[in-house]
């Protein structure tokens, strides 16, 4: 099992997201409190930690946690915006302490959408520079990309964006809107439904397959990933029971996930019942607050089909 863990090392943030679940408080750990949690996951067996905010490239000793963790023999991994990346000194100070994964957070190929949904009109420029730093660095960048209503017609269009001009990039996720936390819940009019980007994920999906690139998708039901239900995070996690936890910055603290267990926020509808698929996935995320019961409708296709592709 690939066990990993996160931690909220800052909730400062220099951009303004529409819809962001940990906007900036100010608050920050210590160095202390890193060592402590990643002593804590080293403990545990994890191979890999992801370092995130908030933005985590604004906390002061970023660099020493970095080292800290890759003395642990745990894999560093850093969740960013990207725009002090920018900055090839900056990117190279955190290469020199360990740093070889980064995952660049990016939800628009369009600069008016990106810069809308970022409140940062500079916002993917300065992303452009840091794929253009990160690909002569040499080191591992992912994508990830949070649907939301004002990215979800051109989602493939993005996605072929990224594979032409950035070809180093090999894996990409996609995280459905979450409407149950900060900044996403006094911005209903960034809430997608459904119905609004299934054609276009698959079309992304379908294209990233053929590319010979890798994906997963979160919070989306079975029902809407039609031929790529193994590429879906929770069903991957229910199925391996792969742990996952996190040391959070507010009153949530720590949270563990392992398989089914501490998957919060998803419920299922009485069609769920009647869904081959039903045992191996996580539902829908969010009903009632922004999407409807009345989207989702079974499926037919053996789960043992898909159980053997994520075990392949």
């Amino acid at each position: 099992m690939a066990n990993l863990g996160y931690i909220q090392i800052t909730r400062s943030c220099n951009q303004k997201c529409r819809f962001c679940s940990n906007p900036d408080t100010g608050e920050s750990i210590t160095l202390s409190q890193a060592k402590h949690y990643i002593n804590d996951y080293a403990k545990r067996g994890y191979i890999g930690v992801f370092l995130t905010g908030g933005e985590p490239t604004l906390h002061p000793q970023l660099t020493e946690m970095i080292a800290y963790a890759s003395s642990k023999n745990i894999l560093p991994r850093l969740i960013t915006n990207g725009q002090l990346l920018s900055e090839r000194k900056r990117l190279s100070a955190l290469i020199d302490s360990g740093l070889s994964h980064i995952m660049l957070s990016v939800y628009s190929c369009e600069n008016r959408i990106q810069a809308k949904l970022s409140g940062n009109p500079a916002s993917l420029s300065n992303i452009r520079k840091a794929l253009d730093n990160i690909k002569d660095a040499g080191i591992r960048a992912d994508i990830i990309t949070t649907i939301n209503k004002y990215n979800a017609s051109h989602l493939s269009k993005t996605a072929e964006w990224i594979v032409k001009n950035y070809p180093f990039v090999g894996h990409f996720i996609w995280n459905n809107l979450d409407p149950l936390n900060n900044r996403a819940t006094n911005n209903p009019d960034t809430w997608p439904r459904l119905n609004d980007f299934e054609l276009e994920l698959n079309k992304a999906m379908s294209f990233l397959c053929e590319a010979g690139k890798t994906f997963r998708v979160e919070r989306v039901p079975l029902c809407y990933m039609g031929g790529f239900e193994h590429c879906s995070t929770e069903t991957r996690k229910i199925v391996k029971e792969d742990e996952r936890s996190i040391y959070f910055l507010d009153d949530k603290a720590f949270v563990r996930q392992k398989g089914s267990v501490g998957l919060t926020g998803y419920s299922k509808s009485k069609c769920c019942k009647d869904c081959l698929l039903d045992s191996i996935c996580a539902g829908l995320y969010g009903a009632g607050k922004c999407y409807s019961f009345s989207e989702l409708y079974p499926v037919f296709i053996p789960k043992e089909t898909i159980i053997k592709k994520i075990m392949e």
